[in-house]
């Protein structure tokens, strides 16, 4: 009995896109992409791009709401003015505090919540995920508001619940001080947006591929260690993204400020010295420098997290 053997065939590489282009269905995808988002894109635009531009422009001259004939061009002072007030810059610090606390805890607990909520049973998956995601549904001004009740001194309960603690009495005021009010609103924050960081790395657990985890887990790896080289890697850009988005609106940080402590006791952040100057104030000049001031600093917290991670985003989600 003789065997019949195919002659052999001379394998060819597949034919992919030349380094440095894309394909003709990611070109597709990303020209689909633009068609839906475009006028979404062009209306954030316009709603954005016009205050910046008039922030941009009172912020040149000499300019309070309540004199406004006697307003008049200065340049650059108000930059000067503002840049040159210890006031500034102790802004800054808290506002630096606050982001990279709350931010660093939020991604902690936000990363254990996306583990729970990837291996809950399927049965009761919706209900631990709604359970949550329900502090990210809360507006920040009632979260604020219901911390601030929790913790003030007359009417609260924390202090009662909490007298066995070191240091916690029934005379203990929480917005009596610097250290004690910023411990409150890191707190109110941390509740209020860590379901967000959940929901966000969520998606990325969601990316990695479960034939990584078996691989490692047939070479004997530890959980410690399939979670350390294999779902965290693969999980660099939704910790970007999430980081990003979470880091910017906690520099932003201003309603919980504004509801629990008013600025007072050394709470002020960049977002409430705005405020600040120009409503309370009416300074709409140095208001203007102070808003611009921010702005270029969020724009180069967002520009130091792209080049610090080195994330390729349309690598990330498989265009080649």
């Amino acid at each position: 009995m003789t065997q019949t053997t195919l002659p052999p065939v001379e394998k060819t590489q597949p034919v992919s896109s030349p380094r440095g282009t894309i394909s003709d269905r990611s070109r597709a995808e990303r020209k689909l992409g633009w068609l839906l988002a475009g006028p979404a894109f062009l209306v954030m635009l316009l709603v954005t791009a016009y205050p910046i531009l008039q922030a941009v422009y009172y912020s040149l001259f000499s300019y309070r709401l309540t004199d406004p004939e006697n307003r008049s061009f200065n340049g650059l002072e108000n930059y000067w003015v503002v840049l040159s007030d210890p006031l500034w810059w102790q802004s800054v610090f808290i506002t630096l505090v606050i982001t990279v606390i709350t931010v660093a805890v939020e991604l902690v607990l936000g990363f254990g919540l996306a583990l729970v909520m990837v291996k809950a049973l399927r049965s009761i998956r919706p209900v631990v995920r709604a359970a949550i995601l329900i502090p990210y549904a809360v507006i920040t001004v009632v979260s604020a508001f219901a911390w601030q009740f929790a913790f003030n001194i007359n009417t609260g309960f924390v202090n009662s619940w909490f007298a066995w603690l070191p240091g916690v009495d029934a005379t203990t005021d929480w917005f009596g001080g610097t250290g004690t009010s910023l411990f409150v609103i890191c707190l109110a924050e941390i509740w209020k947006t860590t379901p967000f960081i959940s929901l966000l790395l969520l998606a990325g657990l969601a990316q990695v591929p479960e034939v990584l985890q078996e691989a490692a887990k047939v070479d004997g790896a530890t959980r410690w260690q399939r979670m350390a080289r294999v779902t965290i890697p693969n999980m660099k850009a939704a910790i970007m993204v999430a980081l990003l988005f979470r880091t910017l609106d906690a520099f932003r940080v201003f309603d919980s400020i504004y509801i629990m402590t008013a600025g007072a006791n050394g709470t002020e952040s960049v977002s409430f010295l705005a405020y600040r100057q120009t409503i309370a104030r009416v300074e709409i000049g140095l208001g203007s420098a102070v808003s611009v001031l921010l702005f270029l600093a969020v724009v180069l917290i967002a520009f130091l997290f792209i080049k610090g991670f080195k994330v390729d985003l349309a690598q990330a989600r498989g265009e080649r």
